[in-house]
């Protein structure tokens, strides 16, 4: 490859060939053209590997490399010694991007020289076929008043003001190479460590607030199946970044931070997988992860939301039969509340104040329409 190579795009694909085309004609197409666009095949079983063989030979900036089954982590480090560019980006193959999304990110790194560029995206729901807000991937209320910063200027924030997914995050490459970052080659939660041990070493971040990238969701995968496989991979992800965090001599700077995110990311871990792998995780919290990092112990005004501090000492004070009947019985409340919020509402809509009304309000709405058609 040439060394004019301003971005390399790293890729792992694994059987998606429903997609797989848009996503490569949306990087093909980018405004910036002095990219790689590095494709790992991880053992696809589909269509996948064909589509990528197709497309390498009709542009020549796609490689194509093919490894045994062995995870998008394992993919995405072996796509990194391939890597030639200035910056590299980690995108998923089921996405699809702005075609400025290269350039924009680029030259943005460029002028305020920071190891990380950060921006924002939006949803494309695959079932509805409509797009809509990500506004959590950047909380903006968390965000210190300086653009590009580092962990020091929010250090309770740091783990929560982005979202620990890599492909909305261009680096610059010789940043990575210079830490040793490599992604955790786990299952799930694989791209934590990397992520977030980012954030903390980077000498600057800095907030690109464009929506450059779609990210599908409701895409039929086998996710839910490998998360219940493998349920305590956030385990051993969050005590690998924060044995990182120790070893860098910054951890009692970043904790609070730290642990108010663990509690929401456990949390988010227990409310999202289902099976026989919800008690493992429930018996995990309670009996290893909160005691091990002493958690237990942190007074209630060490919480930056109240409700992290209620929610763990539920767990730690209730036995797992309670908790889940407790939680059984709230369920069935809710859903008798909404029944008859349903019901409540069904009658307004028939009744004949409501329909005398709408009749009503017909000419105003005209009268709105055509007022801005006059405008």
């Amino acid at each position: 490859m040439s060394q004019n190579i301003k971005v390399s795009v790293i890729m792992p694909v694994y059987n998606v060939e429903s997609c797989l085309s848009e996503c490569l004609d949306t990087l093909m197409d980018q405004s910036l053209k002095e990219i790689e666009i590095i494709c790992v095949d991880d053992g696809s079983t589909d269509g996948s590997l064909a589509i990528l063989e197709e497309k390498a030979k009709r542009d020549k900036r796609i490689q194509v490399i093919r490894q045994e089954n062995s995870g998008a982590a394992v993919a995405r480090n072996l796509g990194f010694t391939y890597a030639t560019g200035e910056y590299v980006l980690f995108l998923d193959s089921d996405d699809f991007f702005h075609k400025d999304m290269l350039k924009k990110s680029y030259e943005c790194a460029k002028q305020q020289q920071t190891d990380i560029v950060i921006f924002r995206c939006r949803e494309f729901d695959t079932l509805k076929q409509n797009y809509n807000p990500m506004e959590y991937s950047i909380k903006k209320e968390e965000l210190p008043d300086k653009n590009p910063f580092t962990y020091h200027d929010i250090p309770d924030y740091i783990f929560t003001f982005a979202v620990g997914w890599a492909w909305d995050k261009l680096y610059k490459r010789q940043f990575i190479a210079d830490t040793g970052l490599k992604f955790q080659e786990l299952r799930t939660s694989n791209d934590l460590y990397f992520v977030f041990s980012s954030l903390v070493k980077a000498n600057g971040i800095y907030i690109l607030d464009e929506h450059l990238i779609y990210h599908r969701v409701n895409r039929h995968t086998s996710l839910s199946v490998t998360r219940e496989k493998s349920w305590d991979c956030f385990y051993k992800a969050l005590t690998a970044l924060k044995n990182e965090l120790v070893s860098m001599g910054v951890y009692e700077e970043v904790e609070r931070g730290f642990l108010n995110w663990v509690v929401h990311f456990a949390f988010w871990n227990l409310d999202t997988i289902t099976g026989k792998a919800y008690k493992n995780v429930y018996m995990l919290m309670k009996e290893t992860l909160f005691i091990e990092l002493g958690m237990d112990k942190k007074p209630e005004e060490f919480y930056l939301k109240h409700r992290y501090y209620e929610r763990m000492h539920e767990v730690l004070e209730t036995d797992f039969e309670d908790f889940l009947l407790v939680h059984m019985l709230e369920y069935r409340a809710k859903m008798k509340e909404l029944k008859e919020v349903k019901e409540e509402l069904n009658w307004v809509r028939t009744s004949t104040t409501f329909r005398v009304g709408k009749k009503i309000m017909t000419i105003p709405i005209k009268l709105k329409k055509m007022i801005k058609g006059e405008r």
